[in-house]
């Protein structure tokens, strides 16, 4: 069963403090949100690489944005929202949402476990600075793995693509992957400033029904590619 706790609404136009209190606690309510349990013997997957800092943004740091026609791809614009996620190595694919918060005050988090969500409270793929988030699901309620169970095996320096609406694609390379308790998310995962990354969250075992479900989540960080 779906566990309805989770943090109350933020403003519709959130400080940067209620923005970071709202997405951390939309990552843990994302691990009560699973269905089933991670089949047994499944190892956790092992951390590497050092966790993205927040630093101030670099002059000419690349934006990761692939140019795929003359002039596009670096205007100063509103940041498209994006729409697809393509890990090739691991075959991850998974189309993309931007989610928020439920009526009830919950985070939302596409019923699809195949999709993923874009943190819309936070900053979108493609910008300057700050984290963008990306939520999904491990498993669904079948007991299927979600297309966010490939992150258990990416690599450091793996590629990430993200689809833009109306934009050129955004590239990224991975730089580190940690398991962390649910309750104790870094802060700056939903940092709104410093240097642009992206973070993709999941679930991570161990699984405990009484609890509300999967007790970690697993982070993977990526820097805009060079």
């Amino acid at each position: 069963m779906r566990s309805r706790t989770g943090p109350r609404r933020p403003p519709r136009r959130p400080t940067v403090t209620a923005v970071g209190a709202a997405a951390v606690a939309a990552v843990v309510l994302a691990a009560a949100l699973v269905w089933s349990l991670w089949p047994s013997g499944v190892p956790v997957p092992s951390d590497f690489g050092t966790r993205p800092r927040a630093l101030e943004p670099v002059t000419g740091m690349s934006s990761g944005i692939l140019d795929d026609a003359p002039g596009e791809g670096k205007t100063s614009g509103p940041v498209s929202e994006p729409t697809a996620l393509h890990v090739p190595r691991v075959s991850l694919e998974a189309r993309v949402q931007g989610v928020g918060v439920r009526g009830d005050g919950t985070v939302e988090i596409p019923d699809d476990a195949g999709q993923a969500g874009w943190y819309r409270f936070g900053p979108a793929p493609g910008a300057p600075e700050g984290s963008a988030v990306l939520i999904g699901h491990v498993d669904d309620r079948t007991g299927d793995l979600g297309a966010f169970a490939k992150l258990y095996g990416v690599r450091k320096g793996d590629t990430i693509t993200v689809a833009r609406e109306d934009a050129p694609p955004v590239r990224y390379e991975v730089t580190a992957r940690e398991v962390v308790d649910k309750d104790q998310l870094p802060d700056e995962v939903f940092r709104r400033h410093g240097r642009p990354v992206l973070t993709l969250v999941t679930c991570a075992p161990p699984y405990d029904r009484d609890r509300g479900g999967y007790q970690r989540n697993l982070l993977v960080y990526s820097v805009p590619a060079g």
